[in-house]
């Protein structure tokens, strides 16, 4: 190995030992992360004032059966309605047949908050 080759490789260990691995850019792992993150709900920087309760769209009711990604509940008014929740959904707790909730619902009708309302 030659001086200049030597020279070049000193400079290389140096260089990282001195900056870190991260001085080179990010690596896919921190991208795809971020990436995650910003493609959340919850990341998102309505996503207060969507979750927050508006009575209008409020339903209250009594679930009659649980299916996958929904509750059937029967409402106030004796309508049944099928009730879709998601990954994005905020539940205070899981629901059982039997148990009164009240949800917030978006424009589309899918769940952004559901509590339990037994013990009110």
């Amino acid at each position: 190995m030659n001086l200049t080759m030597k020279r070049a490789v000193l400079c290389g260990v140096i260089l990282t030992a001195a900056t870190g691995c991260g001085a080179f850019g990010r690596s896919d792992q921190e991208a795809m992360g971020e990436g995650i993150v910003r493609g959340t709900l919850g990341a998102h920087p309505d996503w207060q004032a969507r979750l927050a309760p508006a009575e209008s769209a409020a339903i209250a009711g009594e679930v009659l059966e649980l299916e996958g990604g929904a509750y059937v509940i029967r409402r106030t008014d004796g309508v049944a309605q099928r009730l879709s929740h998601d990954e994005n959904t905020r539940i205070d707790r899981p629901a059982h047949v039997g148990d009164r909730i009240r949800a917030w619902v978006d424009d589309r009708g899918r769940a952004l908050v559901i509590r339990n309302i037994d013990h009110e």
